[in-house]
């Protein structure tokens, strides 16, 4: 007996039907019925889910709703527009992949005419997100694809021509193929903006009002952030309808299960307490602000023993996707990485979070230091900071609303170790002091910082008694 097909909306009477309701028996409407709220599900079969993907739920240990999905479902499933705020790692891949599967589920997208979208700021964000979804997608017989700078255009423009139900992408390689006319988003029923402030920080908003403009006029829009200031309320007032909004967790940096401190450390101890953290025993991400600055710092860990790797936008995306990998699975206990890593990694067990230089901004903070502390587990962030960078990173916590624990530590102390579970670096003789290896490092270029007339002088000098020393033979 075939399946009841979904309920028409009439402002969408001219789309094409190619298939019945998702597999199960389930009927998700199309149209939006104002008069029945929906309310809140305390487990997920509660919310009228396809048998079969309940089953692929179970069988991957997803059982009960986080706060963000019993938030949102009910309304996204009923195709409501929702405004979701919630801190990154608080489950929305599930909250608005769940909704985009099932209402395309049963539908089969023309080639080149996708019928739902999810715009994400960074490649490693979509990969995440496809992984995330693909097995749920597997079992409700919709075709996805990751469409990403850095990788094979050719193999994308592929698989669009054999026709893709769901696409994951980044703003620039999206644009690249709606350019080339290997994606026409006139069919898009469903789309999702995840990490929307992310997106306008990284000056994406052309792209992304233009593909709010190509999708298919009337169609849901599911738009996630963790703040919903500046452009993203351009994006809200414009593009959503009467959207339900929904705020959980609290406000951003009110995490319960995230402990927050700031070190403070001279200047010349600085990188060998780095070092000392970055032997401890378990996996740490460590933030510095430069490409060259992570490229050396990664190298000197090495050297000290400590499996550590790269990770920032000089790498190709395969050898960025082979890191991410090797992190994952311990076979690299310490990323090191620029703010290219703080959106789109997803690690089990990851507990310590490290700003060796402090973030610009409180947004970058919290996207940082999102990275631990996901899903109800606990983690901690450590930021270094010396005396000269102690006034922007009060204001930096003033504005998103933490109250650090701030200690004064030096290397080899005990009070590092108690709170970031530092050690002696594997190959060390002895504990390492100073930061000749690493000057420069912490400023915002890269560059040693420029000598005064009197240091250059003086070093000059010193320099010049130290050749005239050997040449007597002393």
């Amino acid at each position: 007996m075939n399946a009841k097909p979904p309920t028409p909306d009439p402002s969408r009477a001219d789309e094409p039907r190619r298939a019945t309701a998702p597999r199960g028996g389930a009927t998700v409407p199309d149209a939006v019925d104002p008069t029945s709220p929906p309310t809140p599900a305390a487990s997920f079969d509660g919310f009228g889910l396809p048998p079969e993907l309940l089953r692929a739920m179970t069988g991957l240990g997803v059982s009960e709703p986080f706060p963000v999905q019993a938030a949102t479902l009910p309304d996204a499933l009923a195709g409501r527009d929702v405004l979701g705020r919630a801190r990154t790692g608080s489950g929305k891949t599930l909250a608005f992949g769940l909704p985009l599967l099932v209402r395309t589920a049963g539908l089969r997208a023309d080639a080149k005419r996708p019928l739902g979208l999810v715009l994400v700021p960074t490649r490693e964000l979509a990969q995440q997100v496809g992984e995330a979804l693909e097995p749920y997608a597997r079992v409700l017989g919709v075709r996805m694809a990751t469409v990403v700078g850095g990788l094979s255009i050719n193999r994308q423009q592929a698989q669009l021509r054999a026709g893709t139900d769901v696409v994951v992408a980044t703003p620039g390689r999206l644009a690249d193929l709606v350019s080339r006319r290997d994606c026409h988003l006139d069919q898009v029923r469903t789309t999702v903006l995840d990490e929307a402030d992310r997106m306008c920080d990284l000056g994406f908003l052309p792209q992304v009002t233009d593909v709010l403009d190509r999708v298919r006029p009337g169609g849901q829009r599911l738009l996630f952030s963790a703040t919903l200031d500046g452009d993203v309320d351009q994006l809200v007032r414009q593009y959503l309808h009467d959207p339900v909004r929904v705020s959980v967790d609290g406000a951003p940096g009110e995490v319960g299960t995230m402990e927050h401190h700031v070190l403070n450390v001279h200047p010349a101890d600085k990188y060998a307490v780095a070092t000392e953290i970055a032997a401890r025993d378990g996996r740490v991400l460590m933030f510095l602000d430069t490409k060259a600055g992570v490229d050396r710092f990664t190298r000197h860990l090495r050297a000290a023993g400590v499996r550590a790797a790269a990770l920032h936008s000089g790498k190709s995306q395969p050898q960025r996707t082979h890191t991410l990998a090797q992190f994952k699975e311990g076979a690299v206990t310490v990323l090191v990485a620029t703010d290219v890593a703080a959106r789109g990694i997803h690690v089990d067990a990851l507990d310590l979070v490290v700003n060796v230089d402090p973030p610009a901004d409180a947004k970058d903070y919290l996207h940082r230091g999102g990275r631990t502390a996901r899903a109800g587990e606990s983690g901690s962030v450590v930021t270094l900071v010396t005396p000269g960078e102690r006034r922007d990173v009060n204001r930096l916590m003033s504005d998103a609303r933490i109250r650090p624990t701030v200690t004064q530590v030096r290397s080899g102390e005990q009070q590092l170790t108690v709170i970031t579970g530092a050690k002696r670096p594997p190959t060390a003789t002895k504990p390492a002091v100073g930061n000749a290896p690493f000057r420069g490092l912490g400023t915002r270029t890269g560059r040693p910082a420029k000598e005064s007339r009197k240091t250059a002088e003086a070093r000059k000098a010193a320099e010049a008694r130290a050749a005239a020393r050997v040449r007597r033979g002393r």
